[in-house]
């Protein structure tokens, strides 16, 4: 991998047939992994914990996001840190959703 790279299309909602949810991954390394969450207005995300850290930048809509210690609002500009395990689900999403997500590690698909 070169030392920098320009990832284009980051940050953009994508619709994805049927299901109201989306997942690009942009870029993986060895230490990160990068990719965009979409979420189409009124959609429901079923995303279950993961086992690495991450941080969602929303780059579109509105959406409160569910921990196991409350609930936060979230809109284009904010940033939210999750642990790794921490059960967690977007609700309430106004407009199309969508947020820059980075896994440390790199994301280990499920299953």
């Amino acid at each position: 991998m070169p030392g920098s790279l320009r990832i284009e299309g980051a940050g953009h909602c994508h619709r994805s047939g049927e299901s109201s949810t989306h997942w690009v991954e942009h870029l993986r390394s060895d230490h990160l992994s990068v990719g965009t969450y979409s979420i189409a207005a009124a959609g429901h995300d079923d995303q279950v914990p993961h086992a690495e850290d991450e941080v969602y930048l929303v780059t579109a809509g509105r959406a409160r996001l569910s921990t196991s210690e409350g609930e936060t609002t979230l809109e284009p500009g904010d940033a939210m840190y999750v642990a790794a395990g921490e059960p967690h689900r977007f609700v309430d999403i106004s407009d199309d959703f969508a947020a820059i997500v980075v896994f440390a590690p790199p994301e280990t698909p499920p299953g």
